[in-house]
């Protein structure tokens, strides 16, 4: 509860859960709202917003509406985000936690694959991966969580550190307590907190790495994307810029959204900010 009213004192992260929530609110209702195929042809192409009232945001290039592909496009970036950034953080805790609680030769070896991963841009290996397993909704999700996991990693380990010689870790220690119990059930749910806050960060840039793949039509074209939508207004922007322009926002105010809650999660459970 305390943890709750911190989070509510600050603007910024209430402004941010609302528009997380109305992005939210778009994905559940676009199945209502829109349930026609979002890529299916729907009029005349490149209807500029408001100039139908049929077509709320106009039409694109192919001229299928683009408040559709808006609204079908919130539930493939927040799948993405979301599924990316449980593979990335779900690899992370691993690789963290067996690296910080063992250190030595363990914590050396894994952390040279974690720096091995980092050597290349995030963007650079997407791209690799991609080229060398496809471009399907499903590979690319994969992709982007694969590629997002060494920061949760080092974040974690960082914890594990400074929490494997606690009075409480000594005394499991003491009990007979396994390896196993020690870090899932003692240290684990004390390292959680920066991890999750940080998780925000990993599904903003998540969303940001598919719009990217998708701008460079490296996305699976089959699917309602903001990326998708941003690509083919491409051809277009110098005249109908709308087409790129009203996608690009929803991806602004997604990702803003995401990481203002990212920074009221932080403000309300780190610890030295308790007493303010």
């Amino acid at each position: 509860m305390d943890a709750a009213k911190r989070y509510f004192r600050s603007p910024a992260a209430v402004l941010g859960l609302i528009l997380l929530l109305i992005v939210v609110g778009m994905a559940i209702s676009a199945g209502y709202l829109y349930p026609r195929d979002p890529l299916a042809l729907a009029g005349r192409p490149l209807i500029w917003p408001f100039a139908n009232p049929r077509f709320l945001l106009g039409t694109d290039n192919s001229g299928r509406d683009i408040a559709a592909q808006i609204f079908h496009g919130a539930r493939i970036s927040l799948l993405i985000g979301g599924v990316a950034t449980f593979i990335a953080v779900a690899i992370g805790i691993m690789v963290g936690a067996l690296a910080g609680y063992y250190g030595g030769w363990v914590d050396n070896i894994l952390m040279r694959i974690t720096e091995a991963f980092q050597t290349l841009p995030n963007f650079v290996l997407l791209l690799v991966l991609v080229a060398v397993f496809g471009s399907t909704l499903t590979t690319v999700t994969i992709a982007v969580g694969i590629v997002s996991w060494p920061a949760p990693a080092r974040l974690t380990r960082a914890e594990f550190l400074s929490l494997r010689s606690r009075e409480f870790v000594q005394a499991g220690r003491t009990l007979g307590m396994r390896d196993t119990q020690l870090m899932l059930g003692e240290i684990l749910p004390n390292a959680l907190p920066p991890v999750v806050v940080y998780a925000g960060v990993v599904m903003a840039v998540a969303i940001l790495l598919e719009s990217a793949l998708a701008f460079l039509r490296l996305s699976d074209a089959n699917v309602a994307s903001w990326g998708n939508l941003i690509g083919l207004g491409r051809d277009v922007l110098r005249v109908q810029w709308y087409v790129s322009a009203i996608p690009g926002v929803a991806i602004l105010i997604t990702v803003l959204a995401v990481s203002l809650v990212g920074q009221g999660l932080n403000d309300a459970l780190n610890p030295r900010l308790k007493q303010r």
